[in-house]
């Protein structure tokens, strides 16, 4: 139990970038933490930790040790997790990365509904469009909207998705009727910059086979909120994902182009890391957004 708590400690000072920080999050002085990392390094024989008055970093041992007692760490605790399960006992705390696009929208109601439901949880939602290494970084579980690869990861799919190539009546007006998504290379096009292949947009023929078109516009932006107002104003036809499309295209502020041509092989997914037990909280968690998806 004594090794325990100076891994906990540990590993408390190295999430919290250091010992005030991290006296001030669990509850335990500056101190005492201290002690428990240095008897933790007496007990190693090795130095895990760099520490000045101003500097606070990992020595090559301290980063090895902290990869793999952070995961048996989380073992321990997810197995006490299952057990408490039993008894609908939640606790501790739920780290979930999740993209902007997703927060920000309507369906980022699903986790402040959670949390309302979930009290006893504490939440760290961290809104984050860049690929998080979950394991490395230390979080439960990310939301992710994409084409599912292969992966050493679990995915539990929440819903379906599509990005809708949208734009303003007027613009579709002026432009006049549109017979193949190559005509697109000849138009003005929002270009959102967070897509894998912004410039070059996929689609798929009636036969299934994929093709793709370059497009051009006057404006790039890594925000589909932001492509979805310059579709409006009539600068363009943008691609804009489905939750956030749907409500103006039944206002009539947009209409869509080339529904029949778009891939149909993304989703919105909930991964985690495979862990033999997993933490009664994630699965909570995956269990109610899944259920939040389906009852809308």
């Amino acid at each position: 139990m004594d090794t325990l708590t100076r891994i906990r400690a540990f590993i408390d000072v190295v999430d919290a970038e250091g010992f005030s920080a991290a006296a001030r999050r669990v509850g335990k002085s500056k101190a005492l933490l201290s002690k428990y990392v240095r008897e933790l390094e007496d007990e190693l024989g090795a130095l895990l930790l760099n520490r000045t008055t101003r500097q606070f970093s990992l020595t090559e041992a301290g980063h090895t040790y902290y990869r793999t007692a952070s995961e048996i760490l989380k073992e321990i605790d997810n197995l006490a997790d299952l057990v408490r399960a039993n008894n609908s006992d939640l606790r501790g705390r739920l780290r979930i990365t999740v993209p902007r696009t997703f927060v920000d929208a309507d369906i980022g109601q699903s986790l402040i509904d959670f949390g309302k439901q979930h009290p006893e949880l504490s939440l760290e939602i961290v809104s984050d469009d860049r690929f998080i290494d979950l394991v490395e970084e230390g979080f439960d579980v990310a939301i992710r909207i994409t084409r599912l690869e292969d992966s050493t990861l679990i995915a539990r799919k929440l819903d379906d998705f599509q990005v809708l190539l949208c734009a303003s009546p007027d613009f579709v007006e002026k432009i006049g009727p549109l017979k193949h998504p190559t005509e697109l290379s000849k138009i003005s096009c929002i270009l959102d910059t967070n897509g894998r292949s912004y410039s070059n947009w996929r689609f798929v023929e009636p036969d299934g086979s994929p093709f793709t078109v370059p497009v051009g516009g006057p404006i790039e932006v890594n925000s589909p909120l932001a492509s979805a107002r310059a579709a409006v104003t009539g600068l363009g036809v943008a691609p804009v994902p489905d939750f956030i499309a749907r409500p103006k295209i039944q206002s009539g502020e947009l209409v869509t182009l080339f529904d029949d041509f778009l891939p149909k092989d993304r989703g919105i997914y909930a991964i985690y890391p495979h862990r033999r037990y997993l933490p009664a909280k994630v699965r909570t968690f995956v269990d109610f957004l899944h259920g939040w998806f389906r009852a809308r």
